[in-house]
């Protein structure tokens, strides 16, 4: 089974455009990354496709990093971000 690593929370969510938004707490993330959504009703895995920071695209995150992603399902406040590792 993956070793799922606690990273994150969502701190917000734009429905209409399915995008949240992440404060990273812990250690680094980048895309192409496997990450997972765990409660509030959320409960998926998806890979990282693309990452902002003030409209802005980017490779990678650190912690202290508050960032935008689109998200393939509905997510909310308080949500927490895990990596998903082999």
């Amino acid at each position: 089974m993956a070793e799922e690593k606690l990273i994150g929370e969502v701190t917000h969510f734009f429905g209409h455009i399915n995008v949240a938004i992440i404060k990273l707490k812990n250690g680094e993330l980048k895309v192409g990354d496997k990450i997972k959504f765990s409660g509030h009703h959320a409960d998926f895995e998806q890979e990282v496709s693309s990452m902002q920071i003030e409209h802005q695209n980017i490779d990678k995150v650190k912690t202290g990093d508050e960032f935008g992603i689109k998200v393939d399902q509905k997510v909310r406040e308080g949500t927490k971000v895990y990596l998903v590792g082999d």
